[in-house]
C-alpha cells in the first residue's frame, strides 16, 4: 500500500487545487544526506495543520482533504534528476537544502494573523535549517484587510509634496530629553527643510521625564512656526509604542493633542495591535511602522521569517510608512532583499494602498544619489545623526540632505553642486560622497 505521505491527496500538482483557497507558504529547508524530503515536507504540513507524529483516528482522509496543508512542490538546490552528479556533488557534504512550497487552506486561518502565525511558523520553527522565505496570498484572503489608511500618495497630498523624496528625521539623542529640548531640536530639522520628524524607537508612550502629551503639542506648535517660515508642511510621527491595552487611549490622547501622525515599533507591539489601530476610524492619521526587532526574525539565513514576509504583513496590517534599513549604512543587510523591500512597498498588492518606503541606518547627502538610483522619488530618507550631528548645527544639517535631493532631481552631482551650496560641501566634505569612499568607515556598528 502506498505510503500516505506520497499520496496525491497530500502532495498534488498545482494545478490540481484551487489557489484562491490556499496561503502558499515557501520554505528554505535542511535535511539529512539520506532524508526523503517529499516526507518531510508532508510531515510539517500535517504537524502544522490536521495531524501529528503518527495517526489519529479523526483524522480521516475526508478532514485531509479540505483542512490538510497540500505540498505543492519540492526542488533541491541544486536541482538534481541525475544519481550520477548528486553522488558526486554529496560526497563531501551531510546535508542537503531544498526549496519547499505548502498551500495551508484559508479555511483554516481565515484573516487571524496570529493563527497564520502558528499555521505557516509555528512549531516548525523549532527545527534546524527551516527558513519561511515568502507567502502567496489569495485575493479573498487579502481582502479582508484593510491596509494602509493613506498609504504614499495620502502622505504626500497632506504634505503637498509631489516629486521628489520626502525627508525624514529622527530626533536626537534617541530618549532622555525633556519636552523642550525635544521642540529645539525639532524645529530646527524643520525649518532646514525636513518633511517628516519622528521620535526615535527608544523613546515611546509616557516617559517621567517627557509625557506624551507635552511632547506633541511643544513639537507641533515648533512645526506650526516653521511651516509659516518655510512654507511647507511638517508631519511628526509621535511614538506611541505602548502596552498593547494602552496604545488606542496613547494614540486618541496623541491625535487630541494635535498630533498629524503617529508611530508604532510594530514588531515590539505585535501585527495584530498594528492592524487593529490601523482599521480604527478614530485613528485617522497616518502611521509609521518602525521595525526593530525584525532583525531577529529576519538575519539568519537558515532560520526565521525572510524579510519579504514580514514587509508584506506590515502592509496588509496597515502601516502607511515602514522603515527598511539602508545596505549602505550602518547595517551589512543584501542589496537584492533591500530592493525587493522597496518593491513589496511600492508595487500593486491586489487593492491595498501603497506604503511609503523609509530608508534609515546612516544617511548622509552622500547616499542619496545611490538609494535614488535603487527607489525613485516615492521614499522617504530618514537622517537622523547626519542632522543633529552636522559641524554648523541641525538647520545646515537638514539644509544639506534637501540641497542632494534637489541636486539629484536635477541631474547634478552632488560635487558639482557643492560649489554652490555651502552646507552641501560641508557635508561632502566631512562625510564623503557613495562610491568615492568606504562610508562603512564613518559607522561604528
Amino acid at each position: 500500500m502506498m505510503n500516505r505521505l506520497y499520496s496525491p491527496l497530500l502532495n498534488p500538482m498545482t494545478e490540481g487545487i484551487n489557489l484562491d483557497d490556499y496561503c502558499v507558504a515557501t520554505y528554505l529547508i535542511g535535511a539529512e544526506k539520506d532524508e526523503d524530503p517529499i516526507i518531510k515536507a508532508a510531515s510539517i504540513g500535517i504537524e502544522q495543520t490536521t495531524g501529528s507524529w503518527t495517526d489519529v483516528e479523526a483524522e480521516t482522509d475526508e478532514v485531509r482533504a479540505k483542512y490538510a496543508a497540500k505540498t505543492l512542490s519540492v526542488f533541491e538546490v541544486p536541482d538534481y534528476e541525475n544519481f550520477t552528479y548528486m553522488k558526486k556533488d554529496l560526497a563531501d557534504r551531510d546535508m542537503r537544502f531544498y526549496v519547499i512550497k505548502i498551500g495551508f487552506p484559508q479555511v483554516n486561518i481565515e484573516d487571524n494573523m496570529p493563527l497564520l502565525f502558528a499555521t505557516i511558523t509555528g512549531n516548525i520553527t523549532s527545527m534546524p535549517y527551516l527558513r519561511l522565505l515568502d507567502i502567496d496570498f489569495p485575493a479573498k484572503f487579502v481582502a479582508k484587510f484593510k491596509g494602509p489608511k493613506f498609504g504614499i500618495a495620502g502622505i504626500r497630498k497632506i504634505l503637498g509634496v509631489k516629486d521628489r523624496p520626502l525627508l525624514n528625521n529622527m530626533i536626537k539623542p534617541c530618549t532622555g530629553y525633556t519636552p523642550e529640548v525635544g521642540a529645539k531640536l525639532f524645529y530646527d530639522a524643520a525649518i532646514g527643510g525636513v518633511d517628516i520628524i519622528k521620535d526615535d524607537e527608544l523613546i515611546s508612550g509616557d516617559r517621567a521625564f517627557n509625557k506624551l502629551e507635552d511632547r506633541v503639542k511643544l513639537n507641533m506648535a515648533a512645526a506650526a512656526k516653521a511651516d509659516k517660515i518655510k512654507g511647507e508642511t511638517t508631519m511628526y510621527t509621535v511614538n506611541i509604542t505602548d502596552e498593547v491595552h494602552k496604545l488606542k487611549d496613547n494614540a486618541l490622547r496623541a491625535i487630541k493633542a494635535g498630533a498629524n501622525a503617529i508611530m508604532v515599533d510594530a514588531f515590539g507591539i505585535g501585527l495584530s495591535a498594528l492592524r487593529s489601530l490601523a482599521e480604527d476610524p478614530d485613528v485617522n492619521v497616518p502611521i509609521l511602522a518602525h521595525t526593530c526587532y525584525g532583525g531577529a526574525l529576519k538575519t539568519s539565513p537558515y532560520q526565521g521569517v525572510s524579510s519579504n514576509v514580514l514587509f508584506k504583513l506590515l502592509r496588509m496590517c496597515g502601516a502607511d510608512i515602514i522603515l527598511i534599513e539602508c545596505p549602505y549604512g550602518k547595517f551589512d543587510n543584501i542589496q537584492s532583499k533591500y530592493i525587493r523591500s522597496i518593491q513589496i512597498c511600492q508595487g500593486k498588492f491586489y487593492n491595498l494602498k501603497t506604503s511609503l518606503p523609509f530608508i534609515g541606518g546612516g544617511v548622509i547627502p552622500g547616499l542619496i544619489p545611490t538609494i535614488m538610483q535603487d527607489t525613485g522619488y516615492d521614499v522617504l530618507l530618514g537622517a537622523g545623526a547626519s542632522v543633529h550631528g552636522f559641524p554648523t548645527g541641525p538647520v545646515d544639517g537638514a539644509k544639506a540632505l534637501r540641497q542632494a535631493i534637489d541636486a539629484c532631481m536635477d541631474g547634478v552631482s552632488l560635487r558639482e553642486a557643492a560649489k554652490d551650496h555651502k552646507e552641501l560641501e560641508v557635508a561632502v566634505n566631512k562625510w564623503g560622497i557613495y562610491g568615492e569612499e568606504n562610508l562603512k568607515n564613518l559607522y561604528a556598528i
